[in-house]
Order: structure tokens, then C-alpha cells, then sequence
């Protein structure tokens, strides 16, 4: 106990992600919609990232495509939409009312006011035009059920409007009235991505109306949001709530009184749990070892990532953006990295020689489960990094 608090350290911190995220042996899931539950979401800015997730903590990695294409595009109970720090992420569909008061509505509002004044920088049509091309494609899109840009500019020409973008400036650009409104529209929580064009890999996707959910007050959808976050990935400092829910400190601050949570001590300083999520976590029985997509929810959940990365791994993992790229784990900590090469093989690497010695056949057990899974799909990240490139040449 330190000051009357629990002093959590990161052995029990790493013991904690490997039960609760689903990545110990013991831990996994049987379907897509336990995983969400269990991460509260799924970075979907990169499709393929959803389905490796999924994939890395199911019993059987084979079911991951097939399970999370009925999730999503079937039975509705996963939905991809626009949630924290304007991101496209999965979500349980119970979610999306929580994700859109908490995260979408201030977001939504500043993206429909730079529509409106950057259409009349470029002297196109006003926001009363922009309301009536908005109503006639929701329209036309609950007509189809889902449908591209595309289709829905034969059905409402308008869309196909372009104007000029930071005209004078370096980064002047044409943007289309379709891009830019559907996008809107997004984050407003009136259209979700739906199924893609091609396969579970493709980038280039369908919308479709947004599943009906009722307008929540903002204090206790963030309260709810973060109450769900934490029991699934405390204990966090302020500012790893800060930085995962892109809000302002006094909401972040808010929120946590709102749902009673609990002050805990971490090497980093003070840290919080959920109320009541203060017992001792064990780790477990047996050793294991994880592949994670690039852009896993467990590699981007925390900002402060020192406790289960080491610092000197970072310049191989990540981008410049900070995106982090496909991980080796190893009991709660990344160890390398890995990549699938042209012929669909998985390789990976562990600079540190211990831990190779120690993880190697876990790991390379792994490897083999998410080849088969993956079969003769191909998959490249969109946001490549270091080691990845390196291990693909």
C-alpha cells in the first residue's frame, strides 16, 4: 500500500492484459463479439486490423473472417463507425449511442462547420444546398440498404459538386462534396461503413444507415464509456484516459468521479481502476505469446507504454505518425515483431537473444496458427513500419 492506495505493479499490470484482452491460452474467445466486449473497441481505420484482432484471441483464429463478416455485415451486433480522437473503430452495436454522445458530438460539429465554410471559401453552394444533397442521399441510401459514393451520385447527381480546397496555399486540393459530406455524416452518426468491395482486406467500402439509438446526455456517456474502458484495460494514468478518449482533462476528470474510480499507485505515478477493481490479479498458469495486427487495440490502448514496451523497440515498431505495426508478445510485454512475406509466410523477430531462447516455440506456434488461419490471404499494413518492411524485402 503506498499513501492508503494499492500499489499495482507491472508484473500484475501485464498479468491483467493478457487475461482481460483475451491473450493468454487459457483467456480466449469463442466469438467476435466477446473479443469487442472484452477490448470495448477495435482500431478499424485498417480493415484487415479488425479481423487479426479478432483472430489473435479466438480459440479457433480459423473463424475470424467468417464470424466477424456476420457480426458486422449480418447480424449487426459490431458495428464500424467513428469514435475517439475522430478514428474509425468496431464497436458493440449496444456502444454506438455511448461512442457518438461521448466522442462524436463536439467532433461532428466542427466538421460540419469547416464543410459549410470551406464550400464558401470556394464560393460552392451554401449550407441550405448542403442540407437538401444531405437528405435526398440518406434517402437514397436507406432505399439501397448500403451503397458506395459512387452509387449514391447516380441517385442524387449532386454529390459529384467539386470545389477548392486552401485555394493559394501548398496543400490546395479538390475535395468532392460526396467525400467530405459522407464523411460528416459519419461522424454524425447518421451513415457507418459497411460491408467493403472487395475482400476482408480492401480499404474501399459500402455505407449504410446507421443502426437507430437514442440521444444520450454527454456527461453520463462519457462516464458509461470510460467506466467500460477502464474495466478492461485499468489501471491507466490520466493521461493515458486523456489521450485514448481524445477529451478535454476536465471531462476526463469528470468522468472518473462519476463512476467512483479508485486512486492505485503504479511506477508511473497515480493510476485508476474501475470501483472495486482493486484485488490482486494473478498471472497465468501458462506462459504465452500473441501476434498482433498493427494497430491493435492493446498496442495503441495506453499513451504511456514503457511498462509492457521497451523504449529501445519503438523506432522498429511504429511510424512516424505513430502507428504502431505488427508485435510480438510475450507474457504481457512486446518482444519483436512479425510480417507475412509474398508467399504467405509468417516471420518474426526477437532482437533480444533471451527471450528468443525463451519464447521461440510459443511464439513460432503462433506463427503457425495465424498462417493457417490466414490461408491464402495477403495482408500489408496500411501504416508500414521499420521492422515490417525490413522483414518483407
Amino acid at each position: 500500500m503506498t499513501d492508503g492506495r494499492r500499489h499495482i505493479d507491472t508484473a500484475e499490470r501485464r498479468a491483467r492484459l493478457g487475461l482481460r484482452h483475451r491473450l493468454a491460452g487459457t483467456a480466449r474467445a469463442a466469438t467476435p463479439e466477446e473479443v469487442a466486449a472484452s477490448l470495448v473497441a477495435l482500431h478499424g481505420t485498417d480493415p484487415a486490423t479488425v479481423h487479426l484482432a479478432v483472430g489473435a484471441r479466438l480459440a479457433d483464429p480459423a473463424k475470424a473472417v467468417p464470424e466477424t463478416e456476420r457480426a458486422l455485415y449480418e447480424d449487426g451486433t459490431l458495428v464500424r463507425m467513428h469514435g475517439m480522437r475522430h478514428t474509425v473503430f468496431v464497436f458493440p452495436a449496444e456502444l454506438t449511442a455511448v461512442v457518438h454522445a461521448s466522442t462524436g458530438l463536439a467532433v461532428a460539429a466542427r466538421e460540419r462547420a469547416s464543410l459549410v465554410k470551406d464550400m464558401a471559401s470556394a464560393g460552392a453552394p451554401d449550407a441550405a444546398w448542403l442540407a437538401e444533397v444531405e437528405e435526398a442521399t440518406l434517402a437514397a441510401l436507406v432505399r439501397r440498404g448500403q451503397a458506395t459514393a459512387a452509387e449514391l451520385a447516380v441517385d442524387e447527381p449532386r454529390l459529384r459538386e467539386q470545389f477548392v480546397y486552401a485555394a493559394g496555399k501548398s496543400y490546395e486540393g479538390v475535395h468532392t462534396v460526396s467525400t467530405r459530406l459522407l464523411r460528416v455524416l459519419g461522424v454524425e452518426g447518421k451513415v457507418v461503413r459497411g460491408r467493403p468491395l472487395g475482400s476482408w482486406t480492401s480499404s474501399q467500402f459500402r455505407w449504410a444507415p446507421a443502426p437507430a439509438h437514442p440521444g444520450l446526455d454527454v456527461a453520463e456517456a462519457q462516464a458509461g464509456l470510460l467506466g467500460r474502458w477502464l474495466r478492461a484495460c485499468g489501471p491507466a494514468t490520466e493521461a493515458d484516459l486523456k489521450w485514448w478518449t481524445g477529451w478535454r482533462v476536465t471531462e476526463v476528470r469528470r468522468a472518473l468521479s462519476a463512476i467512483g474510480a479508485q486512486e492505485v499507485a503504479l511506477d508511473e505515478g497515480t493510476g485508476y481502476v474501475a470501483e472495486g477493481d482493486t484485488a490482486p490479479v494473478r498471472a497465468p498458469a501458462e506462459p504465452w505469446a500473441a501476434l498482433l495486427p498493427a494497430l491493435d487495440p492493446t498496442a495503441m490502448a495506453w499513451q504511456q507504454r514503457d511498462w509492457y514496451l521497451d523504449p529501445a523497440l519503438r523506432p522498429l515498431l511504429f511510424d512516424r505518425s505513430g502507428n504502431v505495426g505488427p508485435t510480438v508478445w510475450w507474457n504481457g510485454r512486446v518482444v519483436g515483431g512479425w510480417a507475412q512475406r509474398a508467399d504467405g509466410e509468417i516471420v518474426w523477430r526477437i532482437p533480444e537473444e533471451s527471450v528468443r531462447r525463451e519464447a521461440a516455440a510459443e511464439v513460432a506456434a503462433e506463427a503457425g496458427r495465424l498462417g493457417g488461419a490466414l490461408g491464402t490471404a495477403r495482408v500489408t499494413p496500411r501504416f508500414r513500419t521499420p521492422l515490417e518492411r525490413e522483414l518483407t524485402a
